[in-house]
């Protein structure tokens, strides 16, 4: 009979080993992964009455997880795309398992064969320019505040970073005066350069001019010099999202996120005629494919290929019947 397998250790060496050193894997990887298993240890204890640190892994079988998964959408009401996501982060480290663990591979191989689950794809919502322009226009560029947050809206509509990159966006990453630019690497460790506007790169350069914050690295620093939080963020677009709606109403409702401003760019590309191929890459898309989420967003780009057709003939017509043995294959 083998010894007890320790999961302390194969999930340290996960980390450590597969994800840091082999795979390089990014520090936004990394902290969703360890997010995943900080919950998953926790349920286990619950369940198994025994501490993280004491758990073997042929304790952690397919049943187990199932019930974490579905704990997950039933007691903290998370979404579909959240519990597959959280499913990812099992599923890699079960396939590093296998290369360390060949006798347990029957136990890997069902936790492996737990499926995704699939979901509805909601249409991608984005605000149209009225909107976008009462937001941009909702801080009060008086104060540090509202100027840092009229820079940052601007430049998140203007390039679509996501959000890890543009709280992170330094200064050496903005490129001012002839063909400015900023220069991100984002999703997949790809470095990307994205154009700015000639009325943003002026905000920017205004901006930067303030008394900078900390050590003066950040772009958009919170205020006392550091990364801008994920509820940093939140907030203040919430914030300015409701100044907005008291002039443009359409805006009442609507939840603000960096990645609606990414969105609205995308499709204001889109509508300019834009090929997809340029666009996947103005957005850091692995595919091209990615990119096609969009030519189903809106309305009115299919009521213009509608205008393009030819419009069919509806006349009324009388009723022939077709050939007898057509019609009897038809019938089957």
């Amino acid at each position: 009979m083998s010894a007890p397998i320790g999961l302390a250790t194969l999930l340290e060496r996960f980390f450590t080993q597969r994800l840091m050193q082999q795979r390089q894997a990014s520090a936004h990887t990394i902290s969703s992964y360890r997010d995943t298993f900080r919950l998953f240890l926790k349920f286990a204890q619950q369940r198994l009455h025994t501490a993280p640190a004491d758990l073997r892994f042929e304790q952690i079988d397919a049943p187990l997880i199932v019930a974490f998964l579905d704990h997950l959408e039933r007691e903290r009401a998370i979404s579909v795309r959240s519990r597959n996501l959280r499913l990812t982060a099992i599923h890699s480290f079960f396939r590093y398992a296998a290369f360390e663990l060949p006798t347990h591979a029957a136990q890997i191989q069902r936790v492996l064969a737990i499926p995704s689950k699939r979901f509805t794809r909601a249409l991608v919502r984005f605000l149209i320019r009225p909107e976008v322009d009462a937001l941009i226009a909702a801080p009060d560029r008086r104060t540090w505040f509202g100027r840092r947050d009229h820079a940052f809206i601007l430049t998140a509509v203007q390039t679509g970073l996501r959000l890890s990159e543009i709280t992170g966006l330094t200064t050496n990453d903005v490129i001012l005066g002839a063909g400015a630019h900023v220069r991100v690497v984002g999703k997949g460790r790809k470095e990307r350069c994205t154009p700015l506007a000639k009325s943003t790169a002026a905000v920017l350069q205004a901006w930067l001019r303030d008394p900078a914050r900390g050590d003066g690295s950040l772009v958009f620093p919170n205020v006392h010099g550091e990364r801008l939080s994920v509820h940093g963020v939140k907030y203040m677009l919430t914030k300015h999202a409701a100044t907005a709606a008291a002039k443009c109403p359409s805006m009442r409702g609507k939840r603000v996120t960096v990645h609606l401003l990414r969105h609205t760019m995308a499709l204001e590309l889109l509508q300019a005629g834009v090929d997809r191929a340029v666009i996947a890459l103005w957005l850091g898309h692995e595919s091209v494919e990615t990119t096609q989420i969009y030519l189903e967003a809106t309305l009115a780009m299919k009521e213009k290929a509608l205008a393009k057709t030819r419009q069919l003939d509806a006349k009324p017509g009388r009723f022939r019947p077709g050939d007898r043995l057509l019609s009897f294959l038809s019938s089957l």
